[in-house]
């Protein structure tokens, strides 16, 4: 979803509008709400007709945040309408594309496409990259909910050459995960890899230690996937190590629970149970009696598989 800010920097309406993205962000939807609303209200006074729209878009993308998407749309639609009146045909194609967004949400895929086409050809007629990059994005999102994988990997193919032509390297590592995603629920587990593998390495060159880990998993699981283990648990080991350096014990639980996963695969049950026991001491330390149950499980089945019947008893209950 766009996020429009006001063209107004010094003004109270602006920074009315600036709270509630604030609150937003922190997932204050209510306060938020009251601070749109406050906008909305002072630019009516003001006969303002371009702030009232950004008020109703700021709002739109409020409800959208909170799960919401009847009302986003309904909103939207408001901002959209006085985009029209304003012929501010960037506005106009952006608001398409919020629109669309929250019909995606709703698993209603023609009208999500048909906004975003119509916003697309807005973007493109106004010469808006940045947009056009979003645009493709979000069509391929659509597409590839409603199943239609050769339309989303197009899509986001055009995505990903804009991202790189404006060298936006946050954008293309979105919309290389994107297209990741896609090959991989085309059962095409060597495009997916090939394009984790590309994202990864942006995620590294800007240091981007979650999205590492995020990304690590996704070709492990890919790897996997496609029966390649040896390299699934290389991946899956590096996804280890990178949650032990940030610090971030929950990713190591379930890091650990894929690595043990991969080596039962394998029938390597001696590794599958040195991950479970790690796994064990780290659901124990953060008080998880789900997964302390379920990896106490892991390690029974691990040493029948084994044969080591006397250690199952270790692991009951």
């Amino acid at each position: 979803m766009s996020q429009i800010a006001s063209s107004y920097p010094n003004s109270s309406q602006r920074r009315l509008l600036d709270d509630g993205i604030r609150q937003q962000n922190q997932g204050d939807f209510d306060a938020a709400h009251e601070s749109f609303q406050k906008a909305l209200r002072a630019y009516k006074a003001a006969n303002d007709r371009l702030g009232m729209a950004r008020s109703f878009c700021c709002l739109g993308l409020n409800s959208y945040s909170s799960g919401d998407y009847p009302q986003a749309i309904a909103y939207t639609r408001q901002s959209l309408a006085l985009a029209r009146e304003l012929q501010d045909r960037r506005l106009e194609g952006q608001l398409l594309g919020n629109i669309a967004n929250a019909y995606r949400h709703l698993k209603d895929y023609h009208e999500a496409l048909q906004y975003q086409q119509e916003g697309l050809l807005l973007l493109q007629q106004e010469k808006d990259i940045t947009g056009q990059i979003a645009a493709y994005n979000n069509l391929g999102l659509a597409y590839k909910a409603r199943g239609d994988y050769t339309e989303a990997i197009a899509a986001q193919e055009q995505s990903l050459q804009l991202a790189q032509n404006l060298k936006d390297a946050k954008t293309e590592a979105q919309i290389l995960k994107n297209l990741g995603n896609a090959y991989y629920a085309l059962g095409n587990y060597d495009g997916a890899i090939d394009y984790y593998e590309k994202r990864l390495a942006i995620a590294q060159r800007l240091e981007d230690s979650q999205s590492q880990m995020q990304i690590l998993r996704n070709l492990s699981n890919a790897c996997y996937t496609q029966g390649d283990y040896e390299r699934a648990i290389s991946y899956g080991q590096e996804r280890l190590n990178n949650a032990y350096l940030c610090g971030d014990t929950r990713a190591q639980e379930q890091a650990l629970a894929s690595l043990g996963i991969i080596c039962d695969a394998i029938g390597d049950y001696a590794r599958a149970i040195s991950f479970y026991e790690q796994r064990l001491t780290l659901a124990r330390a953060l008080h998880d009696a789900r997964v302390e149950e379920e990896t106490l499980r892991s390690l029974r089945m691990a040493c029948y598989a084994l044969g080591d019947y006397a250690k199952i008893l270790d692991y009951e209950s």
